[in-house]
C-alpha cells in the first residue's frame, strides 16, 4: 500500500483501537472516508476490527505499537506517513485504569503505569503527530484527546486515572495555543459512560461519592464514534475545543 494509492483520502490515527471506544472511533473513520491507522498493542485485535468494518472505500492498516515507548511511537508515525502520504488526524485514545482504591493503597508502579499510557502516551503521540503536520504539504492536521470526565470531576478511589485527565485538559489547551502558526486544531472528547467491555461494571454496580454502591446509566458507544468524525470533518478554521458526550442519567452533573 503507498502513499499514490491512498491519495484523495484523508489519513488518520487511531491508538487503542483494538477494543472499546478506539475500535468505534476508527471504524466509523474508515467508514466514512478516512484512511486510518488501527494502533494498539495486539496486532491480531487490531486485524480483527478491520476485518469486522467491512468492505470500505479508504484503506486500514493495523500497526502494533506500545505508545509508552519513543521508538515505537516514531515508527508508527513512519507507517502512516509511508502507507498514506501524511497525517490529518491523530485520536489520542488508547488509556489504562486502576480498581478504585485510596492513594496510600495504589502502588506506585501502578501510578508509573497508568501515568506512562494516560500522559505519556498521549504527549509522545501529539509529539509525533504535530513534528508531522507542521511541515508536510499542505500544512496542518488535527489532534482530538480523549479525555473523560474525569477530567472534570473524579469518582471516588481515582487519583492515577484521574489525574492524569486532568492534565490531558492541559495538553489539550496547549497544542490548541501552539498549533495555531502551523493549521493544527486540538480538541479534546469527554466521554461519560460510554458502553464497552471496560464500562460493563457500571450496568452492575460502581463505587459512589456517598459510600454506596450503584449501577449508573450508559450510551452506546457510537455515539461517541459519530462525534468525533464530526469533530474531525471540521475545516482547520473550526475546531471543536473540548465537547462532553455522556449518558444523559449519569451521574456526573451533581457528583459527590
Amino acid at each position: 500500500m503507498s502513499g499514490t494509492e491512498a491519495a484523495g483520502a484523508k489519513c488518520a490515527i487511531v491508538t487503542g483501537a483494538g477494543s472499546g471506544i478506539g475500535k468505534a472511533v476508527a471504524t466509523a473513520l474508515l467508514r466514512n472516508g478516512w484512511n486510518t491507522v488501527f494502533c494498539g498493542r495486539r496486532k491480531p485485535l487490531l486485524e480483527e476490527a478491520i476485518a469486522e468494518a467491512g468492505r470500505t472505500q479508504a484503506r486500514a492498516l493495523a500497526v502494533s505499537c506500545d505508545i509508552t515507548r519513543p521508538e515505537e511511537v516514531d515508527a508508527l508515525f513512519a507507517a502512516a506517513v509511508q502507507a498514506f502520504g501524511r497525517v490529518d488526524l491523530l485520536f489520542n485514545n488508547a488509556g489504562t485504569a486502576y480498581k478504585s482504591a485510596p492513594i496510600d493503597e495504589i502502588p506506585v508502579e501502578v501510578w508509573n503505569d497508568v501515568v506512562g499510557v494516560n500522559l505519556t502516551g498521549s504527549f509522545l503521540c501529539a509529539r509525533a503527530a504535530f513534528g508531522i503536520m507542521r511541515r508536510q504539504k499542505p500544512m496542518g492536521g488535527r489532534i482530538i484527546n480523549n479525555g473523560s470526565v474525569s477530567a472534570y470531576a473524579p469518582r471516588p478511589g481515582s487519583v492515577p486515572y484521574t489525574a492524569t485527565k486532568h492534565a490531558i485538559t492541559g495538553l489539550t489547551k496547549t497544542l490548541a495555543l501552539d498549533g495555531r502558526p502551523y493549521d493544527i486544531a486540538c480538541g479534546q472528547i469527554d466521554i461519560g459512560n460510554a458502553l464497552t467491555d471496560m464500562a460493563a461494571p457500571m450496568t452492575v454496580g460502581v463505587p459512589q461519592a456517598n459510600g454506596s454502591t450503584a449501577a449508573e446509566a450508559v450510551m452506546d458507544v457510537q455515539h461517541v464514534a459519530d462525534a468525533v468524525v464530526h469533530m474531525a470533518g471540521l475545516p482547520l478554521d473550526a475546531n471543536v475545543l473540548f465537547m462532553t458526550v455522556m449518558a444523559t442519567k449519569m451521574p456526573f452533573v451533581g457528583r459527590g
